[in-house]
């Protein structure tokens, strides 16, 4: 007999990155909305931190009529909530919480969490009070609203997103156990350490202690919540197989169920306008080099190529992406290349200097002084892109063939210089390069192949290994997406076979590259949400029937 699959009447889902655009998670959520909201309208529930308060927000639009008997109670109780719609495709309903009263109940909430289930906080430092408190917040958000609408006849899910929110799935575990639990980690916060802390990860994996490695790196605090949710919640998931390893050695539990990153394509420009956005994301990048160089690029002569992300130097693979933009230019290649490093940085504001020239629609032919970087950086002089470029001698001189142009700020279409968002920018890319040394899953290979802009990726990353499931064998540049072997130790070959690879395609005929941009597009429409929200329907299924075998256990 097959076993019925139990799927949720309501989803509370909360983030850090709920109406708040700072990262991949943001990404996640709000391409992934469509399809739970096309399912069961309204009844997906994004819970996030209010920052913008009286301010008007981008991201979230309020509507008073939204359970506004639940709101006024709410708030009547001190329960400081905003209710209304995010705005991204489908406008699912979001609340927003003001978690700032519960500083003063801090010391109480942990003294709470260590005596129910053994949490450490009394290491904490830095964003894990500001986290837990929004977390405890949306838990009493949760709590509330089930108390009013619901009963235990509606099956209920919280989905707790990364470290920062774990501390509320805890709290909903033990004083609302009629809800069931599920926790990600979308990467867990020991391995992200150890990596980004310059330790080989892989090759001694299987010899780290968690705990250890956490008191060694003072990472005590995110490694306990992290940990001790994971164990209590009614399913633990997370994004990729490689990550699903990391938890079992670093955090001593193993996942119950992989849930792959997707993408929603209706963020992709339809065909009749896809052609027009792409040469206009063309013609800005290639005015700003222009610019900002003093020199003139023929579009139909420039390979455009790119890397973006989060500002992690060596996770990220930036440091590789600089040191093969470096070797290009002693590469035979038939194009003039103008590479973009689009990583949020330490930034300043935009350069007045580049600002009057983009303004006046004049030509230059004398470069701008520190021609390599769009934005001033308060740390210009402890920059770690600049200072790698500096060492390799890369200062975009006239005879250089390859250019590189570091874009320190967020591409949300108000940075001063490109203003465009970031899907309007990438589409302009002949090619993007992430050749991560830590990636749980990796967006913007993802977003790059939606856009039909083939990329290179390592095997490092949970969307590389993916990709090579897919092709059934090592990603290969034909395919759409080229998957590099990446160890602790194999830095140089890494570089070289991105280098060789990309000249390579530099040199590609028309026909050749035109058959390479469909593969890409067609490897993306395999990792859409359509494809891979099955995976989150067991992990509905997994928690539900612990939560069901609860409530009949009080019945």
């Amino acid at each position: 007999m097959v076993k019925r699959m139990l799927f949720p009447d309501y989803i509370f889902e909360s983030s850090w990155e709920v109406c708040n655009k700072v990262g991949g998670i943001y990404t996640v959520l709000s391409t992934r909305a469509k399809t739970l909201q096309d399912v069961m309208p309204d009844k997906l529930i994004f819970i996030g931190p209010d920052f913008w308060k009286d301010t008007e927000s981008p991201y979230f639009k309020e509507d008073k009529r939204l359970f506004a008997e639940w709101r006024e109670k709410a708030v009547a109780s001190g329960l400081k909530v905003r209710v209304g719609r995010w705005t991204i495709p489908s406008e699912p309903i979001a609340i927003l919480v003001d978690f700032t009263p519960y500083f003063e109940l801090k010391n109480d909430i942990y003294s709470w969490m260590w005596e129910h289930y053994g949490v450490d906080s009394l290491h904490a430092y830095g964003d894990y009070d500001e986290a837990s408190m929004f977390s405890y917040a949306a838990a009493l958000v949760v709590m509330s609203f089930y108390k009013h609408y619901l009963s235990k006849k509606d099956k209920v899910v919280y989905h707790a997103n990364e470290w920062m929110t774990g501390l509320g799935a805890l709290y909903i575990n033990k004083m609302l156990p009629e809800v069931a639990t599920i926790f990600t980690t979308h990467a867990t916060s020991i391995g992200r350490s150890i990596a980004g802390n310059m330790k080989p990860l892989y090759d001694y994996m299987f010899a780290y202690n968690g705990d250890q490695m956490a008191s060694e790196l003072n990472m005590q605090s995110k490694h306990s919540i992290e940990k001790q949710t994971a164990i209590y919640v009614d399913c633990f998931t997370t994004v990729s197989d490689i990550t699903a390893n990391e938890c079992k050695e670093l955090m001593d539990k193993p996942v119950d169920v992989v849930l792959p990153n997707g993408f929603d394509n209706s963020f992709v420009p339809k065909p009749s306008t896809f052609t027009k956005k792409r040469n206009a994301a063309r013609q800005r990048l290639l005015a700003v080099a222009s610019a900002l160089l003093g020199e003139q690029f023929d579009n139909n002569n420039t390979f455009i190529v790119s890397t973006s992300g989060r500002y992690e130097f060596r996770n990220k693979g930036i440091d590789v992406f600089i040191e093969t933009m470096s070797r290009l230019r002693n590469a035979d290649i038939n194009k003039k290349v103008v590479a973009f490093i689009q990583v949020p940085g330490w930034v300043g504001e935009p350069r007045r200097d580049l600002q009057e020239r983009l303004a006046s629609g004049e030509t230059y032919d004398t470069p701008l002084h520190t021609p390599m970087i769009t934005h001033w950086l308060h740390n210009m002089h402890s920059d770690q892109v600049l200072g790698m470029m500096g060492h390799l001698g890369m200062q975009n001189s006239k005879n250089d063939n390859v250019k590189v142009i570091f874009m320190p700020c967020y591409l949300d279409g108000n940075d001063g210089i490109m203003d465009m968002p970031y899907y309007d920018v990438v589409l302009g890319n002949d090619l993007c390069i992430y050749p991560s040394y830590y990636e749980p899953w990796g967006y913007t290979p993802l977003e790059a192949i939606a856009f039909k802009v083939p990329c290179i990726t390592t095997a490092l990353a949970g969307f590389g290994l993916w990709v090579n499931s897919i092709v059934g064998h090592e990603g290969e540049i034909e395919d759409g997406v080229m998957v590099v072997k990446r160890t602790d130790y194999n830095y140089h070959e890494v570089v070289d076979n991105i280098t060789n690879a990309v000249a390579r395609y530099i040199n590609m005929p028309k026909k050749a590259v035109d058959a390479i941009r469909k593969n890409a597009e067609a490897l993306s429409k395999k990792a859409l949400w359509s494809e891979f929200i099955a995976y989150y329907k067991e992990a509905y299924d997994i928690a539900l029937q612990k939560a069901e075998a609860r409530k009949a256990a009080t019945k």
